[in-house]
């Protein structure tokens, strides 16, 4: 039986390898976590150091992606918030689905009462728009990148308990599942063993496209102030610090711009291209 089952996962995985769609998001991926990791090592300079003397030169041999208002390097600080970008990406996504899935799976499984609860606090969640509850969990927590995390988690939670909730009410019909009832397993080793398992394919392919979502969330707040904090390198700060210099020195903006459309753009490229190779009803 699980080598039946494991062969067509298996095909399916060596498709979305081959995929052109999914080949072109990975690589965009693995550029942005590249430039994370190795950001120390790519540039000579540090994200907050300042040259007065070489304030809002435009991009140059010395300075390849220019300078800011502060003499500070824009390609070090492009580089460097990256880290930010997908460090919240990684913590949010991860913690949200996480919880959203235990929680959707326990409400899927236990069913009666218990789901009508969970799931009615879920839909209160869902109920506000996403960033406006990013908004106002940061405002009342206080501006910082903890409390940014914090909020993408929570708006993410919804979606994840919904998705773990669908697929756990079909799981547990299963006739594998029903044996281990039978057999006296208990609630917690059926869920934790049988059940998180085969609802986790899904659950990945959505948190792919979330991580897009949450880096945006991320770049949307620090530009309102409320993510990290100056002199932190990120690039929603890069964007908000680039307002008045928009004619003066326009590659402020440029460039922190393009590497959020870049790292968005493959993520959500290799997300579509998992979702085509991992439903089955494609298959």
């Amino acid at each position: 039986m699980s080598g039946v089952a494991t062969a067509p996962a298996t095909a399916r995985l060596r498709r979305l390898v081959r995929s052109p769609r999914a080949v072109f998001g990975g690589v965009l991926v693995a550029l942005a976590i590249l430039a994370a990791i190795f950001a120390p090592v790519l540039t000579p300079y540090g994200p907050n150091e300042t040259d007065f003397v070489a304030v809002l030169q435009a991009p140059s041999g010395v300075h390849p992606l220019g300078t800011d208002d502060l003499g500070r390097d824009i390609l070090t600080r492009v580089l460097f918030g990256a880290r930010v970008s997908l460090i919240v990406g990684v913590v949010s996504v991860l913690a949200s689905l996480v919880v959203g899935g235990l929680i959707g799976a326990v409400a899927g499984y236990a069913a009666g009462w218990t789901d009508t609860i969970i799931m009615r606090l879920m839909d209160v969640i869902f109920a506000f728009p996403s960033v406006l509850l990013a908004l106002a969990i940061t405002a009342v927590l206080g501006p910082s990148l903890g409390n940014a995390i914090l909020a993408i988690a929570v708006v993410n939670l919804p979606v994840f308990a919904r998705i773990a909730r669908a697929q756990t009410m079909v799981v547990r019909s299963l006739d594998f599942v029903e044996a281990k009832r039978a057999l006296g397993f208990g609630p917690v080793n059926i869920l934790l063993r049988s059940i998180l398992p085969n609802i986790a394919a899904p659950m990945l392919v959505q948190g792919s496209l979330l991580f897009a979502a949450a880096i945006i969330t991320e770049s949307y707040l620090s530009f309102l102030g409320l993510g990290a904090q100056p002199p932190t390198a990120t690039w929603g700060n890069m964007l908000r610090d680039a307002i008045g210099f928009l004619e003066l020195a326009p590659w402020m903006a440029w460039f922190s711009g393009l590497a959020i459309f870049l790292t968005v753009l493959g993520f959500n490229v290799v997300g579509d291209a998992m979702r085509d190779h991992f439903d089955p009803r494609t298959t």
